[in-house]
């Protein structure tokens, strides 16, 4: 039996059965645990937007005296007083509205306490969509927001701030960022990983056209992830067919190519005119 398995050791099998084994390690290691870990992301995202829907804003102290980090701060409804500050805009780049070039636009508050939170305050269109339109400044005066607490996005590298038609340009909101190039010590709410900020609700003081909420659609994922596990499963079964299939065809070709014994009579064929006229003679004719 094992010299049957002998040409598994050519180098084209031999290569063949490292691919299938990388391919299968891939998937369940890295690829299936990729596609079920967004789809555990995204259903916990869902969830977290559905309970925020019918559950009542709180004040966004409560959730800044909360020192420790909190995965379910994001997305929570809460209530802020205070003051926007002037000359803190900022726009955010590379934005769609209804399908057409935006930029979202970003301003900070400052509470009673003193703290000072970043602001979403919603999409504007940009003009002939290529240039920011003229951005009224937020209201003045004490003023009491509802919003949506959201974590940063984080920085993309090589997406450096910019100044252009007179505004601070950003191509992400974070607070981190957003603290050097405002000059401004802001606060940032305990989302997670990353600290957060205020998305501004509908009708709010100071809003703009409000970023849609994503919908609660818990995307392909899990079935992305199953699919990975089923193929690490096939790629080893299908090297073991193709094994089982060569062993099968060796056997065909060794039964076809095994002379007769000595006992097994060889079939003969009838002998032609000139055999037989030399077997009379002696000699051909």
């Amino acid at each position: 039996m094992i010299r049957r398995l002998t040409f598994l050791l050519r180098p084209s099998w031999l290569i063949l059965a490292v691919l299938v084994a990388a391919f299968a390690y891939l998937c369940f290691t890295v690829l299936a645990p990729w596609q079920l870990g967004k789809n555990t992301a995204t259903s916990h995202r869902n969830q977290l937007i559905a309970d925020s829907v019918d559950a009542a804003p709180i004040d966004i102290t409560a959730v800044l005296d909360n020192k420790d980090t909190d995965s379910h701060a994001e997305w929570r409804r809460v209530t802020a007083t205070g003051t926007y500050l002037p000359e803190s805009t900022v726009l955010v780049r590379l934005r769609h509205l209804d399908g057409a070039p935006a930029y979202a636009v970003l301003s900070t508050f400052r509470l009673d306490n003193g703290k000072i939170l970043l602001v979403d305050r919603g999409l504007v269109a940009a003009v002939d969509g290529t240039r920011p339109p003229q951005i009224p400044d937020p209201p003045t005066g004490s003023q009491h927001i509802e919003a949506r607490v959201r974590t940063s996005e984080g920085v993309t590298p090589g997406k450096d701030p910019s100044v252009q038609d007179g505004y601070r340009q950003v191509y992400s909101i974070d607070t981190t960022q957003e603290t050097t190039v405002l000059q401004q010590p802001l606060t940032a709410i305990p989302t997670g990983e990353r600290g957060g900020y205020l998305q501004l609700d509908e009708n709010q003081p100071g809003a703009f056209t409000p970023t849609p909420l994503p919908q609660l659609d818990a995307g392909p994922y899990l079935s992305y992830g199953l699919q990975w596990l089923a193929f690490g499963i096939m790629a080893p079964l299908g090297l073991g067919y193709f094994i089982y299939a060569e062993i099968r065809e060796r056997r065909k070709e060794k039964a076809t190519t095994t002379p007769p014994s000595a006992e097994t009579p060889s079939p003969t064929t009838a002998p032609t005119k000139e055999q037989r006229l030399a077997d009379r003679y002696g000699g051909n004719r």
